[in-house]
């Protein structure tokens, strides 16, 4: 019989922190006791030493798979937001891989280029004629080079897709930068990514996560979308082997070019892949795109950089008639289904398409940025989850820069509205977004409770972002934790409790003694039913 003994720790249960309340106790793979007073014979002892225990943290939108690969690839993500930095990156990188190829990779800010627009040219001066294709941080957009240009055949004639921008210079000519569907226009001349790569960026992706303290996540795309390949095979591959570690709901992708005949492939996946650590029971349907390249479908159109009215409101990627038509057919089958929704127009068509859909499948809406003030209520009333990307929520150069002058004043005041959800009875999960922005559960628990970036140069670490919007820490820990369980259908995981599976944290310091510094606490390990899977 395992036993785990966790001494000197504080403990947050998943909803309330509790403090010094005495050891906590994991037998077999369970919590056994909370506040016990003695050690079991021949049990393992780990000393927190002061640190916090929690229950480990789970994702509920990330994409592990294309992180890990941006991690063996061009990986821009971890460098500041400048367009030298990355510039200077790509050419290491390619010099560090002579030949022909393409150079794949990604995570570059929007906000270090002037509108957020690189250049082909600045990928000419240092790949030269090599084809290079960068996926964006939001993924909402690729970053190319001439050649790959030229070998996609994309030019001045090339039209917009109904669904994506190709920008382009005055003459129409394109200039270095796919938005949304029209990245999709690369696919037929990318190299294909082989089981080999995806089955080693899955193991990457799933180490780094563990070293955050995530021990579950929902995989926010499980299919074939923008150049990657489905990810289904891996994970049930993975899981059938005992390499995932992690346990992972898999939201099946909803081709937006197809309609209801897909119900019946999605069946089938939800049936070929489940299995072990992994079941793929959720369906995600990509509602809009993203503000900063004028793809979030919102009520009122967007400003011009002068301030004036445009005839641009975004993108409703599905009709929103017949997405209530999708979700109920969804919901019928017993799938929960998983909405980007990030404008308010987008948001509202997710919501109305949710009128009449079972609560106990435990549907949601990422991302948030802008709920209009008449449907903030609905989430609570409909049993709708609030699915935010807590990190997002603070000044930074893309929010100041290629977002609220776009917005305009009022509407810039109501985004991210954590704590209005929270008093209207929202329940609240959160997730990263992974590779978008880093996995780190306590930088964006900081902001949501600060709306601050932790750590960041002004103006990001400066001055809170709609202040009024913060949430208690309470609350952060909890939808990081009991609440994304939750949503994944785990209700004997996330809390500290006896019986519950023991997916745990271990922090160095408690955040719950010195709120201010939420950011600065690290993982110290992290373990996955009562075994270490992740040691700092």
């Amino acid at each position: 019989m395992a036993v785990t003994v966790f001494r000197n720790a504080a403990v947050f249960d998943g909803v309330a922190h509790l403090g010094r309340v005495g050891d906590v106790v994991v037998r077999d793979g369970r919590v056994a006791a909370v506040g016990a007073d003695s050690v079991p014979a021949g049990a393992r002892v780990v000393d927190v030493d002061g640190g916090l225990l929690l229950p480990g943290f789970t994702d509920a939108h990330v994409h592990p798979v294309q992180g890990g690969l941006e991690r063996l690839g061009c990986d821009l993500s971890g460098l500041p937001a400048d367009a030298t930095a990355y510039v200077r990156h790509v050419a290491q990188h390619t010099r560090s891989r002579p030949g022909d190829g393409w150079v794949l990779g990604g995570g570059w800010a929007m906000a270090a280029f002037p509108g957020g627009l690189p250049t082909a040219q600045q990928l000419d001066e240092v790949v030269g004629d090599r084809p290079v294709a960068l996926a964006n941080r939001d993924h909402h957009g690729m970053w190319v080079s001439t050649r790959a240009l030229e070998v996609a055949g994309i030019t001045a004639r090339t039209p917009d897709p109904a669904d994506g921008r190709i920008e382009r210079d005055a003459e129409g000519s394109p200039t270095g930068v796919l938005h949304e569907g029209a990245m999709a226009l690369l696919d037929h001349v990318l190299p294909p990514v082989d089981d080999a790569q995806l089955h080693a960026a899955l193991l990457e992706g799933q180490r780094h996560l563990h070293s955050f303290g995530i021990t579950a996540w929902q995989d926010a795309i499980v299919g074939a979308y923008s150049g990657m390949r489905d990810v289904g095979p891996t994970y049930a591959r993975a899981a059938a082997n005992g390499e995932l570690t992690g346990t992972v709901v898999g939201a099946l992708w909803w081709d937006r070019a197809r309609g209801r005949e897909q119900v019946t492939d999605l069946l089938a996946k939800r049936e070929d892949y489940s299995g072990g650590r992994f079941a793929a029971t959720s369906v995600k349907v990509m509602q809009d795109g993203v503000a900063e390249n004028g793809t979030a479908a919102l009520v009122e159109p967007y400003l011009d950089r002068c301030g004036h009215v445009t005839d641009n409101a975004g993108i409703s990627f599905v009709d929103p008639v017949v997405l209530r038509s999708y979700v109920g057919e969804l919901d019928h089958h017993g799938f929960q289904v998983h909405v980007h929704g990030l404008g308010d127009r987008g948001v509202r068509e997710a919501l109305d398409a949710f009128e009449g859909t079972h609560p106990d499948r435990r549907h949601h809406i990422a991302h948030l940025q802008l709920v209009h003030p008449d449907d903030v209520r609905r989430f609570a009333a409909l049993g709708v989850a609030a699915n935010i990307q807590a990190l997002w929520a603070c000044f930074d150069e893309q929010m100041t820069g290629l977002t609220i002058p776009f917005l305009g004043s009022e509407r810039a005041g109501r985004q991210y509205p954590f704590g209005d959800l929270h008093a209207a009875g929202a329940r609240l999960v959160a997730g990263s977004d992974w590779p978008v922005s880093t996995p780190d559960p306590l930088a964006a628990i900081h902001t949501a409770v600060h709306r601050t970036a932790y750590g960041e140069p002004a103006p990001a670490g400066t001055e809170p972002f709609l202040p009024e919007q913060a949430i208690p820490i309470e609350v952060a820990f909890a939808a990081y934790t009991s609440g994304s369980a939750w949503v994944n259908h785990r209700d004997d995981a996330g809390t500290v409790r006896p019986g519950a599976v023991a997916d745990l944290v271990v922090l160095d310091s408690d955040p719950f003694l010195e709120p201010h510094e939420i950011g600065r606490a690290r993982v110290r390990s992290t373990w996955v039913d009562g075994e270490c899977v992740h040691e700092a």
